[in-house]
């Protein structure tokens, strides 16, 4: 997409540089020039509005993915030191929990990441984990008290993991991103229609052309958190995985 994006956007510039050979001198005079830098104003800077706002969007749904990887891992970590401070009877307990890990850090860091982030969270075994908390039989009013809060931070977990799952359907907008282009190819074809055609407005329309379909690709990333080569990453769970059990 942000290839195809390039396309028009480079290309409205070499448009534009064609056009202005085939129109006549009297519509590139003085005056034409201001009226047409003033529509080149107004679209560049509603682009670049839009274009922030895109970008600061993404980076908040990456943001928001990474805080909930780091919520579940601490969740994790605390859930399995409520177990081992109630007996060693939760010992299953903690060895679904243990997998429950496990399988949520081979769906996030999998290499077909799209495929294993959508996969249905009832798959990542948090009944098992649940079933085996509501299966204890508390002794004391400590082991009742820490098997009600393990209970709940289990379910906080499959809360989140839900949350997750929920999330992977969003995605950028594809009619506000084809509408963006559009305002871009058309600034790229004004400023071909006002700049002489050669090497060095070339090279600038080319760079200028790269930057706007480079931002394009880091909002796609953004949005695709578990695939291509802007990643959440994985550390905090392996390092609750590396803490299980201790």
């Amino acid at each position: 997409m942000s290839l195809i994006a390039f396309v028009f956007i480079f290309g409205g510039a070499i448009v534009g540089m064609i056009l202005r050979r085939a129109l006549p001198d009297n519509h590139l005079r003085d005056d034409s020039r201001d009226v047409i830098k003033l529509a080149t104003g107004l679209v560049g800077t509603i682009s670049a509005l839009v274009l922030g706002l895109l970008v600061a969007s993404a980076k908040g749904f990456y943001d928001g993915q990474t805080t909930e990887i780091t919520h579940i891992s601490a969740n994790i970590v605390f859930l399995d030191l409520a177990l081992a401070r109630y007996g060693p009877e939760t010992k299953e307990a903690r060895e679904a929990l243990c997998n429950t890990t496990e399988i949520i850090l081979d769906q996030s860091g999998s290499k077909d990441g799209a495929r294993a982030y959508r996969l249905d969270p009832t798959s990542i075994g948090g009944g098992v984990l649940y079933d085996k908390i509501q299966a204890l039989n508390p002794s004391d009013d400590l082991q009742r008290s820490i098997k009600s809060q393990a209970l709940s931070m289990a379910v906080n977990i499959g809360q989140m993991r839900m949350l997750m799952y929920e999330q992977g359907t969003l995605s950028v907008s594809k009619p506000l991103l084809a509408i963006m282009v559009f305002w871009l190819t058309v600034t790229f074809v004004i400023w071909g229609l006002l700049a002489p055609p050669n090497g060095t407005v070339i090279a600038v329309m080319l760079a200028s052309a790269l930057s706007a379909s480079g931002a394009i690709l880091l909002i796609l990333e953004m949005y695709s958190p578990y695939e291509g080569f802007i990643r959440v990453s994985d550390a905090p769970l392996r390092a609750a995985l590396a803490y299980l059990g201790h």
